[in-house]
Order: C-alpha cells, then sequence, then structure tokens
C-alpha cells in the first residue's frame, strides 16, 4: 500500500473516532432531536427577521402550569435558547430593539405572558439543575401579552410570525395557548 493511502485511512479514522467521541459526550448526532430546531424567517422589502429555537412535541402532557410551570421563566423552547435576529431597528412596547441577536425568555401565566427580549447569548437554555440561564441584567425589554385560548390543539411549540393585516407580531403557540407580541420596524434607521 502506497505513502498515500494509509495516511488518507489513518486520516478517515481519526475522523470517525472523533465523530463518535462527540456523538457519546456532547450531543447524539446520529440520532433524530426530541424536540427538532427549526428557523422560522419574516422577509418584507429590505427587513428581515428570523428566530431560531426548538420544537417540544405535546405528546398527551398537560403543558402550561405543569410541564412548563407558571410565574417561572422559560426558555422558550427547548434545548438550547431560543435567539431572535432582526436586522433593523424595531419598536416592541415603546422600547427600540437595536438590530442584532438576542435571546426571548417568557415566563408563562395564566392570564399573561412576560416576554424577554434579553442581549446575553448563553451556550444552553438551561443550567445543570435544570434552571434557566437568563439573567435579568441583560433583559433589553420586558412585555406583558395576553394570553389567546386556542380552540384546538397545537400538538407542536409553534413560533411563527404574523402580518396579515400589516401589524407585525412575533407569535408563539402551544397547547391551548396562543401569545402575540406586537412589533414594528421603526421609522428611524441608522445610516
Amino acid at each position: 500500500m502506497n505513502t498515500f493511502l494509509k495516511r488518507l485511512l489513518i486520516i478517515l479514522a481519526v475522523v470517525a473516532v472523533g465523530l463518535f467521541l462527540y456523538s457519546h459526550f456532547v450531543e447524539d448526532i446520529f440520532s433524530k432531536r426530541l424536540s427538532p430546531k427549526d428557523t422560522v424567517k419574516f422577509e418584507l422589502n429590505d427587513t428581515k427577521l428570523e428566530v431560531l429555537y426548538n420544537r417540544p412535541l405535546k405528546k398527551g402532557r398537560e403543558i402550561f402550569g405543569a410541564l412548563v410551570p407558571y410565574n417561572q421563566v422559560w426558555r422558550t423552547g427547548a434545548n438550547e435558547a431560543t435567539t431572535f435576529t432582526t436586522n433593523k431597528f424595531l419598536v416592541v412596547d415603546g422600547t427600540t430593539v437595536p438590530t442584532g441577536t438576542y435571546t426571548l425568555w417568557t415566563v408563562p401565566q395564566d392570564s399573561i405572558w412576560k416576554v424577554f427580549i434579553n442581549t446575553k447569548q448563553y451556550p444552553w437554555g438551561v443550567d445543570e439543575q435544570m434552571r434557566p440561564m437568563r439573567e435579568p441584567k441583560y433583559d433589553l425589554l420586558e412585555v406583558d401579552v395576553p394570553v389567546i385560548n386556542l380552540d384546538n390543539t397545537v400538538e407542536q411549540f409553534t413560533i411563527a410570525f404574523d402580518n396579515t393585516t400589516d401589524n407585525l407580531k412575533l407569535t408563539m403557540a402551544w397547547d391551548h395557548t396562543k401569545i402575540e407580541v406586537p412589533m414594528e420596524i421603526s421609522k428611524e434607521q441608522p445610516k
């Protein structure tokens, strides 16, 4: 066997062992995620918004007030912290949100949810004790939004953008609960 072929086989073996070790100790890259990643995008003219999150399933469980406790910070999905990116200045509840990437956190309650846009990026949504990693000192804004009770069950946690009435909203729905966070593109954009 020539030297090139031997080196190639050694490199391939090292890569295979590296993938196996990464999969075993860090993240199982070979099995399907229980809460798959998803990306939601909104584009209008030159405005681009994006949410990257993980989508847990209901699977017959009671969700809000049980699996997701009331009055406690929720990572707003599963696994990694949910991120929100905007390429334009936005206005949410009177607060300007500059261009950039943020993390989204919520505190579900029976009739309202608190929604937080946080400036810090977190490597994961919760720590080793399953406590949300959000640090309040990095909150850019907090907004209260009313709960909309749904007649139909939403089986998988879903985040979307709704602009059907020219009033942009970031929506979140799961089980029989939906919320809408109104936002608008700032009329004053930096040059």
